[in-house]
């Protein structure tokens, strides 16, 4: 279910505005363009969840690599590694435990919409970018 040239797929809370801006983040810095994108409340997201067996994802970000499905800190430590300088030096907290960068997720996503805000539905997406969403 990896689509168009094995790119890989950032699914993404699209109510949530941090979320939104971390989508729009990453497709500016996106060196190679090889992240597609789809909103976790979309069908599409539900049927690639679905395809990959995934059931407990919650309120996280996912990113589907090369048929592996990542959650949370992973997936945005993975996705920081294909992105522009100084942006991929995050990655370095791999190295780290990862019960301690998942505590720092947990934190920011349970405050994320008392902090950041939330929409009634996910934004459009700008033009330029139509073609990385699914």
């Amino acid at each position: 279910m990896q689509a168009n040239d094995q790119k890989s797929i950032v699914l993404f809370d699209g109510i949530c505005n941090l979320c939104n801006a971390s989508v729009q983040f990453i497709l500016k810095k996106d060196r190679e363009e090889q992240f597609l994108f789809a909103s976790l409340q979309s069908d599409a997201a539900k049927k690639i969840l679905l395809h990959y067996k995934e059931k407990k994802i919650g309120d996280s970000i996912v990113l589907i690599q090369n048929g592996q499905v990542y959650q949370k800190s992973v997936a945005v430590l993975k996705i920081s590694k294909h992105l522009k300088w100084p942006w991929n030096m995050f990655s370095v907290a791999e190295y780290l435990p990862e019960s301690l960068n998942n505590k720092f997720y947990d934190l920011v996503a349970k405050h994320r919409y008392k902090w950041f805000g939330r929409k009634d539905q996910c934004i459009m997406m700008i033009p330029e970018y139509k073609n990385r969403f699914i």
